[in-house]
Formats: C-alpha cells, sequence, structure tokens
C-alpha cells in the first residue's frame, strides 16, 4: 500500500542542546500533523544522550549513525564547533545509505545548523530541505548576516571591538558576539561562515522561537530590506520546544528531597550538559550559595580550568560522587539547606517542581526555555557559544533574568556578588518583578504552541501542508500523471 502520509527525516548532530529539540521537532509532527517521522542520531559515548534515546517514542524510528573517527582531519586542540561540523560532514555517507534503506523515502529532510551539508543527499532524493535552528531569531540573523559583510565592517567588530549592527535587528556587542568569528585563522572561523551560507539554501527555516518573543528580530528577517534578502527562504518561528515533565521520571534523591522544601525557596544550579567552571570560581560559587543562605540544588561537575565548555564531548552518569574539589566542610556546613548532586540531575522536572524558585543557568537555549516554561527567574552565567548572546536577550529585552556585573567568561564572579544576584532573584522585590514577568513569558510560549490557532503551530502547518503538496506530487509523477 502507497504511503499516504509524509515523511520526515530528521537530522540531529551531536550534544543535547541539538537532539532535544529536533527530538521535540519530531514528537510535534508526529501528534499533531500526521507525519511518519525518520529521526537519525550521530551516536556519541555519552550516557545521557543514550539514555534519552531509549525512551520509547510511539511513530518515531530512531537510526543512530555510526560514530566517525576524525582525528586525523582535525588538530587535537580543535574546538567544539570545528570537531561538530566536520563530523557531520563525514557522516554524509552513512546517511545517505541509510535513507536509501529506508521502506518509504522522506518527503522532506529536516537537519540543524550542523547538517546543512547533507541538503545534497536531499536534493540527490528530491527531497524538500530544511533547517532547523535550534536557538533563537538573533543567532540566526548574526549567523547569515556576517558572512556578507566586507573585510572593513568586520574588523570594525572584531578588532576594533565597536558592535555588529544588524539590518532591523539589536545590535551585538563585542563582547556578546559569537566566539567563532574571534580568529580568523582558526577552522572554527570557516567552519561557521561556511554555515551561515548554506542555511539560506534551504526551503524554509524554522526556529525554536515565536512571534512574540522577537517580533522584531523575526520581522527583519521577512523584510527584503532589511535581512530578508540574506535570508532569502521563509522563516517559520516553531517555538517554544523543550522537553515536557516525563511520566515515567523515578523519583530519585533530588525530587524527594524538593518535596520537603517550601514553595519556590530552591535555586536550581546547572551549567548544562557540556559546560564546566574553573577551580577558583567554582570555589567561589559555593561560598556564594552558602552566604545567600538560600536553599539549593547544584548540579557539581569537576572543574576544568580554561575550557568552558569542557565536558561537551565528556559527560558520565555520575555514579563516582562528588569529590574533594568543593570548599572544605561546605557539604557539612550545608546539608539542612543544600543539596549537592553529581553530574546529571532531572532538569526539567527540578524546573517544574513547585520548590524551586529560580535558576542559576549557562543560558544554552534549551535551558532557557524549559526555565521559561516552568514560569522560573533565572541568573544568566553565560559560558560559551551564543550564550552571551541569550543572556542579553533574557536580561535587556526581556527582563526575565539578572546577571553579573562582568561576564562570568571574563573574570571570576567573587562571592558575594553571586550572594547579591541570588538574594534578587529569591527573596528581594526585584526578583518578584521578574518572576511576574518569566511566567507571562510561559502563558505566551503555551499560546503560541496552542492547536487552536497559536503562531508556532500555524508556521508547523504551513510547513506540513508544504510536505503533503510535494507528496501528492511525488505520487502524480509515479504514476505518470
Amino acid at each position: 500500500m502507497q504511503n499516504t502520509k509524509p515523511h520526515a527525516a530528521l537530522l540531529a548532530s551531536p550534544g543535547m542542546g541539538h537532539l532535544i529539540p529536533v527530538l521535540e521537532l519530531g514528537k510535534r509532527l508526529v501528534t499533531y500533523h500526521g507525519f511518519h517521522v525518520t529521526l537519525f542520531v550521530v551516536a556519541t559515548d555519552a550516557s545521557t544522550t543514550q539514555s534519552l534515546l531509549k525512551e520509547p517514542y510511539p511513530n518515531i524510528n530512531i537510526i543512530t549513525l555510526p560514530l566517525v573517527d576524525i582525528s586525523g582531519l582535525i588538530d587535537p586542540a580543535a574546538t567544539v564547533v570545528t570537531k561538530l561540523a566536520v563530523m557531520m560532514r563525514e557522516t554524509l555517507p552513512s546517511l545517505r545509505s541509510a535513507i536509501l534503506a529506508l521502506k518509504s523515502p522522506p518527503t522532506a529532510l529536516i537537519v540543524d545548523l550542523f547538517g546543512t551539508k547533507a541538503f545534497a543527499v536531499a536534493e540527490e532524493f528530491n527531497m524538500l530541505k530544511y533547517v532547523f535552528d535550534t536557538s533563537n531569531a538573533w543567532f540566526f540573523a548574526i549567523t547569515i548576516y556576517v558572512p556578507t559583510i566586507d573585510r572593513n565592517l568586520e574588523d570594525k567588530h572584531i578588532i576594533q571591538k565597536q558592535p555588529l549592527r544588524i539590518p532591523g535587528c539589536k545590535s551585538v556587542r563585542f563582547e556578546d558576539t559569537l566566539p567563532a568569528y574571534l580568529d580568523r585563522n582558526d577552522q572554527t572561523y570557516i567552519e561557521y561562515k561556511r554555515i551561515g551560507i548554506e542555511m539560506p539554501m534551504a526551503d524554509g527555516i524554522l526556529m525554536n522561537t515565536w512571534e512574540d518573543l522577537e517580533p522584531t528580530t523575526l520581522g527583519a528577517l521577512r523584510d527584503f530590506q532589511m535581512l530578508g534578502r540574506v535570508a532569502k527562504a521563509p522563516v517559520y518561528p516553531i517555538g517554544p520546544l523543550a522537553r515536557p515533565v516525563g511520566p515515567s521520571v523515578p523519583r530519585n534523591q533530588v525530587l524527594n528531597w524538593l518535596d520537603n522544601q517550601p514553595y519556590e525557596s530552591v535555586i536550581y544550579v546547572s551549567f548544562g550538559s557540556g559546560g564546566t567552571l574553573s577551580s577558583e570560581q567554582m570555589a567561589e560559587l559555593a561560598w556564594g550559595l552558602e552566604l545567600s543562605k538560600q536553599r539549593f540544588v547544584w548540579v557539581v561537575r569537576p572543574p576544568v580550568d580554561n575550557d568552558a565548555d569542557g565536558a561537551f564531548f565528556n559527560l558520565d552518569d555520575g555514579s563516582e560522587g562528588i569529590p574533594s574539589f568543593l570548599p572544605e566542610g561546605f557539604l557539612d556546613r550545608t546539608s539542612e539547606v543544600g543539596l549537592a548532586v553529581p553530574m546529571w540531575a532531572p532538569q526539567v522536572e527540578i524546573l517544574a517542581h513547585p520548590s524551586v524558585g529560580g535558576f542559576l543557568s549557562h543560558c544554552g537555549w534549551n535551558s532557557t526555555l524549559e526555565s521559561i516554561a516552568n514560569g522560573v527567574p533565572m541568573i544568566a552565567w553565560p559560558l560559551y557559544a551564543e550564550q552571551k548572546m541569550n543572556a542579553t536577550i533574557l536580561t535587556e529585552e526581556l527582563g526575565v533574568a539578572v546577571q553579573p556585573k562582568t561576564l562570568a567568561s571574563e573574570r571570576v564572579v567573587v562571592r558575594a556578588e553571586i550572594e547579591t544576584m541570588v538574594r534578587k532573584i529569591m527573596e528581594d522585590e526585584e526578583g518578584f518583578g521578574i518572576r511576574k514577568r518569566v511566567n507571562e513569558l510561559k502563558h505566551s510560549g503555551e499560546k503560541a504552541l496552542s492547536s487552536k490557532g497559536g503562531s508556532s503551530y500555524n508556521s508547523l502547518s504551513q510547513i506540513a501542508k508544504q510536505c503533503e503538496l510535494s507528496l501528492h506530487f511525488q505520487k502524480a509523477k509515479a504514476q505518470g500523471a
């Protein structure tokens, strides 16, 4: 029997920040738009990624592509961006073979920003091709705009450290800019500019944001007098796509502890699946939490000096416990009010818990959306990638976070400032105003996803319609119509 439903092939690059939103997109295509979905995942050794993929997802066929050895293709000290770009490029033969082996050919291929080289595979098999920006529209704007500017304008931003003015959008300060642009001699710079050139070649650009969150930037991307001439393809904000609370999460030590804490009294501290702190910064953070006298849950990883994304390819299940890299006596002194958890904790379930009232976060976009979805105000502590831009959106545009006076990536944030920020979020009048605003955003995001006319639901419906039309055209062509 011939397939009557559109079939979307989704390609996720390594890292929870890419896999989670791509998986959530697949679930929405199946649940709300009647798709068949095949999710191609590039294998990693990270235990959290593997555990996520073990969960059952009805009507989503998950295929793990073999991990390729890129050690002979890159410098041992290559950045995460370079590693991901080369890894995804070398995975293309495996992807092509896996698509050929499918019983029904996909109607469309949807890739994240590191998968744009796979457009060639989509074209070979007459598939629609889409790119899914798993971050926000402002990040997409700078990514596609920088490859179009001349050397003089680039020098003003990178060498003279002037703000980069993006047509129709908020300017990007030098201190917030993407690290990929800082060294023209690094392969990261070359790869990122290539990605910025290739993304507009898609048939459409999906984004994990929504109309009311970034109306100005989305407007600029649609306006040919602004960024529309660079974006070229139509943009479809389809967010916020964030992990829901899992029905099967076992009651563990953290959730049991939270059950016994007062309403909105706990600050959750985590730096994402790849973030790390230096030894000195970890000690100051511990002292700041202790001095604040606030309840806390802290996901603790071993310190890594001079490498903010040191855990990206090196995740662990945390079974070894917390060693002695916290200040002496810290765990004993805070045992009544705090919980230090080694390596990993069920973040969505923690943020959804009524006892949690704040989130000290690295500002990865997944974590940001999970915090907003649960109405939890943030302390912005960006570490790498586009996280500084995210922090600026959260603090300056949306007013749902506070951050250190100087970026944590530029200096050690001292205990007194940490104490002040924690108290501000958890008990000061300013914190109550931030809490009100983040709850307003929570409801705005829910409205956008509503199947009763929500803007993001309607955006994804347009993609679904294009795929249906393409499927009908391919069937008619096969029948000789």
